[in-house]
């Protein structure tokens, strides 16, 4: 049966990989990625992702679990799933003496519906770059080779593996632009990368792995709303911190001092600042040095992956 728009396009239950010696990489996770979503995995050096997605894209067999995309087993029924996905691996490895342009027409004679070199060039900028031998690219001009090619066959489902890699920040944000036109066209997206900005920006939804597990799932609003967002200021001349309205009712969570400097931690940013504002107001005073913002995906990743690590010993010590 068809996917339609509504379908999750990729299944994953229970999914396991267990490499020689009996390392369990992939540890029984679950997650799906619905039609025209951008999904990112995420996760610390050695979480599983790329073990993850080698078995999305069907380069080998899962140890346990099951996993589907396009309604399919994409190991043992892969020609009906490779001809509609294009993969963008770490590592191209392109013959080093082929033009881009002679390896775009390589790559293209093994894709089904190819569509035309010049075209898919265009679209990461390589199109001045055609009769440059790979070898003389840079890391950055490589990885844009590595995308054009993965876009040869139009795919419905794109896997980027660390897409932005080596490219310099100009560079990435063309990148992230391309990635949302084909979300915005229809392809279902699924990334790993270690840049956590470039989640946040293209993300609909992401997961954070640690060791092998699945520690979080959502939105990257709703993961970084795990944690706490701050704000802090310089108190008035002549203030205490016990002037302050009461932190509690402010639904201030905790709270330091440095010197004169506060810095105060809550879930509720609008009422704690509002709070804070309309005391300032009424006081008749200035709060110097006012910075308010929410918690980052990056405080809530390295929160996420400490508490994994703690869970993860606290585990084996009860185990021994």
């Amino acid at each position: 049966m068809e996917a339609n728009e509504h379908e999750h396009v990729i299944e994953v239950t229970d999914l396991r990989r267990v490499y020689g010696g009996g390392f369990e990489a992939v540890c029984g996770i679950d997650f799906s990625v619905r039609r025209g979503e951008v999904f990112a995995l995420l996760g610390t050096n050695g979480a599983g992702k790329t073990s993850t997605v080698e078995l999305l894209e069907g380069l080998a067999a899962p140890a346990g679990g099951r996993v589907r995309v396009l309604g399919h087993d994409p190991y043992t029924e892969r020609a009906a799933v490779r001809p509609r996905t294009g993969v963008m691996l770490q590592e191209g490895g392109f013959p080093s003496e082929l033009t881009v342009a002679e390896t775009a027409r390589m790559w293209a004679g093994c894709v089904s519906g190819a569509r035309p070199e010049r075209e898919v060039l265009a679209l990461v900028g390589l199109e001045s770059k055609s009769g440059v031998r790979v070898k003389q690219l840079s890391g950055g001009q490589r990885r844009r080779l590595d995308l054009a090619l993965a876009l040869l066959g139009d795919p419905e489902v794109l896997f980027l593996d660390e897409p932005t890699t080596g490219l310099d920040p100009e560079g990435r944000r063309e990148a992230w632009d391309l990635v949302a036109s084909l979300r915005d066209a229809g392809t279902t997206v699924l990334l790993t990368t270690h840049y956590l900005e470039e989640a946040e920006q293209l993300a609909d939804r992401l997961a954070i792995m640690h060791e092998g597990r699945i520690a979080v799932t959502g939105t990257p609003a709703e993961v970084t709303a795990t944690e706490p967002s701050r704000i802090s200021f310089e108190l008035p001349a002549g203030y205490h911190l016990g002037d302050l309205p009461p932190l509690a009712e402010l639904g201030v969570s905790d709270h330091t001092t440095d010197g004169r400097t506060v810095r105060l931690r809550t879930h509720e940013l609008q009422r704690a600042a509002t709070g804070l504002l309309v005391w300032a107001q009424h006081a008749g005073v200035e709060l110097h040095r006012l910075d308010v913002r929410s918690a980052s995906l990056e405080e809530a990743f390295l929160s996420i992956a400490k508490e994994a690590s703690a869970d993860a010993a606290a585990t084996k010590e009860y185990a021994a």
